[in-house]
């Protein structure tokens, strides 16, 4: 009955070449529309327009100045039986403690005190916060400037080969930088740095690196410093990680982040040209993915990251614009 009553339909009714010439001419209007940019019904639009008209919001940074910059000078080398050789670079004098088999526990719950009222701005304000949680611990006087190699060597009386298999309850070494001076720690907004290594042994022999950086602030924060990553240039001699070894620190990453004082202008030679254009210099971080590989005019057009594909939720400038 309603097949035969569609086919009277088709044959003596104008309508329903009227509906399907309707339906066409949208369909096709929508479709041109959308080509050309014009604002159309969000329905007519395919998901990937959608999302490219989302502005990817810009992240305040707010300028610090860290005095703190640590590196490891022989990391092919170091292991639990021949130490590890530690260089400072600091503006003001400072002390180097160095905590062997410090509680990984123990350690997040003083940096969560830290940020709560127990400000640690001496060894002895982080020995109480780790409650005397680690296995021996040694001290070094970082005179200003002072590039000296100190070699750290766990004492032969403490008898530790290994820290024993992962996951471990405890770090092979935990190297926290502090301002020696008091007065000094009223003029700087961070007042100490934590560096979290890992240093080969018999159980576990991935090479020497630093895991994590933590900028700990007078105010109660503190950062955890994190690596980016550019794209690759032969020609660039300036690298923005400072706790994976690659010859900077954190006092060079915050510098590009335009978040320390008297931020150096790089060498025309030794920019890194953005991926797109291939032009102009990689100026802008993507967040979450970390990607650095866009410039000042390209980063207004990308929603994705054009390395990983990953959506942008945040970005902020290495730098600000030239006066």
């Amino acid at each position: 009955m309603a097949a035969a009553f569609l086919v009277a339909l088709y044959e003596y009714s104008p309508l329903f070449y009227i509906s399907v010439v309707f339906v066409c001419f949208l369909i096709t209007s929508g479709l041109v529309m959308g080509w050309f940019g014009w604002d159309v019904p969000v329905i007519l639009r395919n998901s990937e327009e959608t999302e490219s008209n989302v502005k990817v919001s810009q992240r305040q940074m707010r300028q610090v100045k860290n005095p703190f910059s640590l590196d490891i000078k022989n990391q092919a080398a170091a292991s639990v039986a021949s130490g590890i050789m530690l260089v400072s670079d600091c503006l003001a004098d400072c002390l180097l403690t160095c905590y062997w088999g410090c509680r990984v526990q123990k350690l997040h719950e003083a940096l969560q005190k830290h940020a709560c009222c127990f400000r640690i701005k001496t060894p002895q304000a982080f020995e109480d916060a780790v409650c005397d949680e680690y296995l021996c611990r040694q001290q070094y006087h970082i005179k200003k400037t002072d590039k000296e190699e100190k070699l750290c060597v766990l004492p032969g009386e403490a008898l530790i080969a290994d820290f024993g298999p992962v996951p471990r309850s405890r770090y092979p070494l935990v190297a926290l930088l502090t301002l020696a001076d008091e007065d000094n720690r009223e003029i700087y907004d961070i007042v100490s740095m934590v560096s979290i290594i890992h240093i080969p042994d018999e159980s576990y022999t991935l090479s020497c690196r630093i895991l994590y950086q933590y900028l700990l602030l007078a105010q109660g924060q503190f950062h955890d410093l994190k690596q980016l990553f550019m794209s690759a240039n032969s020609s660039a001699s300036s690298v923005l990680s400072p706790s994976l070894g690659e010859g900077t620190d954190a006092h060079a990453l915050l510098k590009r982040a335009g978040l320390a004082e008297d931020e150096p202008e790089a060498p025309e030679e030794s920019t890194r040209d953005c991926i797109v254009c291939q032009n102009r210099a990689v100026n802008w971080v993507l967040l979450p993915c970390r990607h650095t590989c866009l410039c000042d005019e390209c980063v207004k057009y990308f929603q994705q990251c054009p390395m990983c594909r990953q959506f942008v939720g945040e970005s902020f400038p290495l730098s600000g614009p030239k006066e």
